[in-house]
């Protein structure tokens, strides 16, 4: 019974917060409209929003990660600054991982104490990371060196797709790298799957199951307050992307699950790796040149 009401607990906070979000978003829009007006192009780029929302959220949908560093790479190679692409990722992801942790939580796939090991550092992390992004560095010098993180996280997730040998050592510095996850999801824009779930489940030390249910339980929280801190620093100028994104990814989702029955894990692995090396490495170029 305790359980169950600390799982309700934690369902609670996400539905409020997301309200909170909401409401929020509503009243910067309200001052934008305002003094600027409010309009959004449903153009041929807004097509191409929807479809990278539709693209990451089918992979998420089949992986359980890589929404934000496949969504942050096709935005960015769309043209979106680093911090543009992490804020329109973040803000549209917020609703994705608010509907993932509430399902987990429904069927009891989180380990209490994992999830408190990993959100309270991953959310300083994601918030110290957003407000770096934000207020101190150029998007135009940093935009290479976050593709330059993107493609190693493609590198790494093509690795994981080959690997053999399964490391079952334990993971002794959960908090550590929650705040590694969160604080290189909101520079990259993606990364706390990649960097947290991989870890856990690659060490055996948790079910495929828990792991994942957790470690996604928690990214909204971790999005959450990135997304705030995104949207408190930055005007919102970019809601062509964030609309796009939100639909596609609406669309997208209650296919995954449909898909993940007919692709294998490995060759979806080794999909989602190549796209990400790939658009970084034309990111980097263009970044160059």
């Amino acid at each position: 019974m305790e359980k169950v009401l600390r799982l309700r607990f934690i369902g609670a906070a996400i539905i409020s917060l997301k309200i909170l979000l909401v409401a929020f978003i509503a009243y910067k829009v309200s001052l934008n409209y305002a003094t600027d007006g409010f309009s959004v192009n449903f153009d041929t780029q807004f097509l191409f929003f929807v479809l990278a929302g539709f693209v990451a959220q089918i992979i998420d949908g089949a992986l359980g990660m890589a929404y934000g560093v496949s969504c942050s790479s096709l935005l960015m190679g769309l043209g979106l600054s680093p911090v543009a692409a992490s804020a329109s990722t973040h803000t549209s992801e917020v609703f994705t991982t608010g509907v993932s942790g509430l399902s987990h939580i429904a069927l009891g796939n989180i380990d209490k104490r994992l999830f408190l090991r990993l959100v309270i550092t991953g959310v300083l992390g994601a918030v110290l990371g957003a407000f770096l992004i934000s207020k101190v560095f150029d998007g135009k010098i940093i935009k290479p060196y976050v593709s330059a993180y993107l493609l190693v996280l493609g590198i790494v997730i093509l690795f994981k797709a080959f690997k053999k040998k399964k490391d079952t050592t334990e993971v002794k510095y959960v908090p550590a790298l929650g705040f590694a996850g969160g604080f290189m999801d909101a520079i990259g824009g993606g990364g706390w799957g990649p960097i947290v779930t991989s870890n856990l489940i690659n060490r055996g030390q948790h079910t495929p199951q828990t792991a994942i249910g957790t470690v996604n339980t928690a990214e909204f929280f971790v999005t959450f307050f990135s997304t705030g801190v995104f949207l408190f620093f930055t005007p919102i100028q970019y809601w062509q992307a964030i609309l796009g994104l939100i639909v596609g990814g609406v669309v997208a989702a209650p296919l995954g699950a449909v898909i993940i029955k007919y692709i294998p894990v490995k060759t979806m692995t080794i999909m989602v790796g190549s796209l990400v090396t790939l658009t970084s490495l034309f990111n980097i170029y263009k970044s160059l040149h």
